[in-house]
C-alpha cells in the first residue's frame, strides 16, 4: 500500500513488497477471524491538511493501489476502516518496522500476517510527512461498515467440505535453482513452462522480468531477453506484471512466429481497447508476434510487430496467459488460432464492474484472434469468422467466452476441451471448462455463488432460486479459501514416468503451495468434480513447498516438460523440481 518507498524505487521492488504493504490495516473481513475493539482516530491525530491529503492520494495511486482499495479486500485487505480500527500511533510503527512488529508478537501484526501469508518489510527511509501524508489520505477515504442485511445473507462458509487426502504422495527431484533476479523474494519469477514440438523437442520456461530461458538437460540457459526489445517494458510492481507469457505457432520451425505479452507504464500508445478518459490507466498490456530469423537456434532474434494493446485501471489481472490448441490440426477450424486471457484489470473492485459486466468490453474474457488475418478494427490480426460474438455489432468479436476475473492458465485436455483457471476474489477459486459464448459469471458470480460488486466483495451468497437457466456457466471444479487462496493452473497428464497419474488434470494453489488434481474424465460444465489432495516427498523425504521455500507464499507453478512429463516451480525461491513418482502413503 502507501508506505512504500518513492516511485522510482517502487517500480523496482518485488511483487512480496507490493502485496503486504498495508497488512497493518486490515479492514472487517479481518474482524472474522478475531474480535477487536474500534479505535477512534479523532482530526488532532490525523491532518485533513488539503494539501497533504493531495501528497497521500498521489503516493496512494502510484504505489499502492494495484493491492488495496477503499471498499474491497483484494491481494491485501480493505482500507475502508483502517484509520478507525488502528490507532494513528501503532499505524506510523508499522509502517516503519512491520517485521519488528511480527517479531514481537504483536496480535493485529501476526493476524495479518497469518491472513495474508508475507509480511511487509521496513521502510525506516520513509519521511515523517509522507507516512502523515498516507494517513490523512486513509482517514479522508474510510468507508462505513457493510450493514446489517449484508453480513447475515452472506455465507459464513462456502464450501464446508474439506478437500479430502488421496492417499498418495508424489516423488520430486530439484533439478535447479534460476538465476536471481532480485535480491528479495519472489527472487525467480518463474512462470509458465511448454514445450516447443521438434525435432528435436525443446522445453522454455518464461521469467516475468523480462527473460525466455530454455532448459538444457538441468540448466537454464537465455533464450531472449525483451526488456532491450522493448524499453519500455516494465515488470512493476509485480503481481503477474512484465513478461507476461509466451507461445509459439504450431508451423514455428518453418514461420518463426513467437508471441509474447508484456506490461507497459500508461500511455504509451494509443489502446486498441481503452475506457473512459475518467477512469485511471494504470499500465497497458501488449501483445507482440515475433519473426525469429532462425527458429533453430540457441537464442531468438527478430523482428516484432504490435498485435494489440489493452489498458487495464491496476495492475493486477492483466493478459495472463496466451496459447495455440496444440491437438488443432492443419485444415481445421482452430488451427493457427491464438487464444488470450485477459483478466478484468482490477476494475471490479475499484468500482468499475461495468468494464468487465459484459460482451461489450474485452476485460474479463478470453480472446480467440487469428494472427495470420487483418481484418480486426486496427488490421493487424484477425476475428475469425466462427467467433461466438462475430455479427453483433456491439459486442467485441474476439471474445470466444468471458465473464472471468484472472482467466491465468489456458490448457487443453486429450480430448480436446479447453480448460481455463481462474483466479477467484476472497472465496472462490475456479476451474472451468470453456464453451464458446458462455458467461462464467464475473462480477456477479464467483465459483457457483452470487456476487455484488457494489457491495462487499469479500462476501458471498446463495444463487437466486429463480436465476435462468443457461444464463452463467459454472465451474467444473472449485475450492474455497479455507483451503487456499489462488488457483495454480495444471495440466493433464500425458507422461509414462507416473502411470499413476495418467488422466489426472494437476493443479494447485499459488500461495500455499498445496498439490491437488481431479480426473479429467470428471470435468463437465458446471457439474463439481471432486478434489483429492497429492503429498509430496523431496528426496525421499515427506515435505510441503512452504517448508521448501520457507515462506508462506510460496508462488507455486506447474508445467510440463519433455515427453509430457511434469515440473513443479516455486517462484519464491526460484527452485524447479521434476514430477519422478507417485507412490501411497506409507
Amino acid at each position: 500500500m502507501p508506505l512504500l518507498p518513492p516511485l522510482r524505487s517502487i517500480f523496482r521492488t518485488t511483487v512480496g513488497l507490493l502485496t503486504t504493504c498495508l497488512l497493518m490495516v486490515g479492514g472487517a473481513e479481518s474482524r472474522a477471524q478475531a474480535p477487536r475493539r474500534p479505535v477512534a482516530a479523532t482530526s488532532r491525530a490525523i491532518s485533513t491538511d488539503p494539501k497533504l491529503v493531495v501528497r497521500g492520494e498521489r503516493l496512494f495511486e502510484n504505489q499502492c493501489s494495484p493491492c488495496h482499495n477503499f471498499r474491497q479486500k483484494g491481494i491485501g485487505p480493505s482500507l475502508g476502516q483502517a484509520t478507525t480500527e488502528s490507532s494513528p500511533d501503532w499505524l506510523r510503527a508499522f509502517i516503519r518496522n512491520a517485521p519488528g512488529q511480527i517479531a514481537r508478537r504483536d496480535p493485529r501484526a501476526l493476524r495479518l500476517y497469518e491472513e495474508y501469508k508475507q509480511a511487509m518489510p521496513a521502510f525506516p527511509h520513509l519521511t515523517a510527512t509522507d507516512v502523515e501524508a498516507l494517513l490523512a489520505y486513509l482517514h479522508g477515504n474510510r468507508q462505513a461498515e457493510p450493514t446489517a442485511s449484508e453480513t447475515d445473507a452472506a455465507l459464513s462458509d462456502p464450501i464446508p467440505e474439506k478437500i479430502p487426502k488421496s492417499g498418495l504422495r508424489l516423488g520430486l527431484e530439484e533439478v535447479l535453482t534460476a538465476p536471481a533476479t532480485a535480491p528479495k523474494a519472489p527472487l525467480a519469477r518463474l512462470n509458465k513452462m511448454a514445450v516447443l514440438p521438434g525435432p528435436p523437442d525443446r522445453v522454455f520456461l518464461q521469467e516475468l522480468r523480462g527473460l525466455l530461458y530454455e532448459l538444457a538437460g538441468n540448466d537454464l540457459r537465455v533464450a531472449m531477453d525483451i526488456r532491450p526489445l522493448r524499453p519500455r517494458f516494465t515488470h512493476a510492481p509485480g503481481l503477474a506484471t512484465g513478461f507476461g507469457s509466451f507461445a509459439f505457432h504450431p508451423e514455428f520451425l518453418k514461420n518463426g512466429l513467437l508471441y509474447t505479452t508484456h506490461a507497459e507504464p500508461a500511455g504509451m500508445a494509443p489502446a486498441d481497447f481503452a475506457y473512459a478518459d475518467s477512469v485511471r490507466v494504470a499500465l497497458q498490456w501488449v501483445l507482440t508476434e515475433w519473426k525469429i530469423e532462425n527458429p533453430t537456434a540457441p537464442t531468438f532474434a527478430g523482428p516484432g510487430r504490435e498485435l494489440l494493446r489493452v489498458n487495464v485501471v491496476t495492475a493486477i489481472h492483466g493478459m495472463q496467459d496466451i496459447a495455440f490448441n496444440p491437438l488443432a490440426q492443419p485444415g481445421s477450424p482452430d488451427y493457427g488460432l491464438l487464444y488470450v486471457g485477459i483478466g478484468d484489470g482490477g476494475a471490479t473492485e475499484h468500482g468499475h464492474g461495468d468494464l468487465c459486466a459484459d460482451n461489450r468490453h474485452v476485460w474479463g474474457s478470453v480472446l480467440r484472434i487469428d494472427p495470420g488475418d487483418r481484418n480486426a478494427r486496427n488490421g493487424r490480426y484477425g476475428i475469425p469468422p466462427d467467433n461466438p460474438f462475430v455479427g453483433d455489432p456491439a459486442a467485441v468479436g474476439e471474445i470466444y467466452c468471458r465473464g472471468f476475473r484472472n482467466p491465468n492458465r489456458l490448457t487443453w485436455t486429450p480430448d480436446g476441451r479447453l480448460l481455463v483457471t481462474d483466479i477467484g476474489q476472497a472465496n472462490a477459486e475456479e476451474l472451468n471448462v470453456a464453451l464458446a459464448g458462455a458467461d462464467y459469471g464475473w462480477p456477479h458470480r464467483e465459483g457457483t455463488f452470487r456476487l455484488n460488486p457494489a457491495g462487499k466483495m469479500n462476501l458471498v451468497y446463495p444463487r437466486p432460486a429463480d436465476e435462468a437457466p443457461g444464463r452463467y456457466a459454472y465451474p467444473a471444479a472449485q475450492y474455497d479459501h479455507d483451503e487456499g487462496n489462488a488457483i495454480s493452473g495444471g495440466v493433464v497428464y500425458t507422461g509414462s514416468a507416473v502411470p499413476a497419474l495418467r488422466g489426472k488434470y494437476v493443479f494447485g494453489d499459488v500461495v500455499n503451495g498445496r498439490v491437488f488434481f481431479v480426473e479429467s474424465s470428471a470435468l463437465h460444465p458446471g457439474v463439481l468434480a471432486p478434489i483429492q489432495e497429492l503429498d509430496v516427498e523431496v528426496a525421499g523425504r515427506p515435505t510441503t513447498f512452504q517448508q521448501r521455500t520457507g515462506a508462506k507464499k510460496t508462488d507455486f507453478r506447474i508445467g510440463t516438460g519433455l515427453n509430457g512429463e511434469l515440473y513443479f516451480f516455486t517462484k519464491t525461491d526460484g527452485k524447479l523440481y521434476r514430477v519422478t513418482g507417485c507412490a501411497p502413503v506409507r
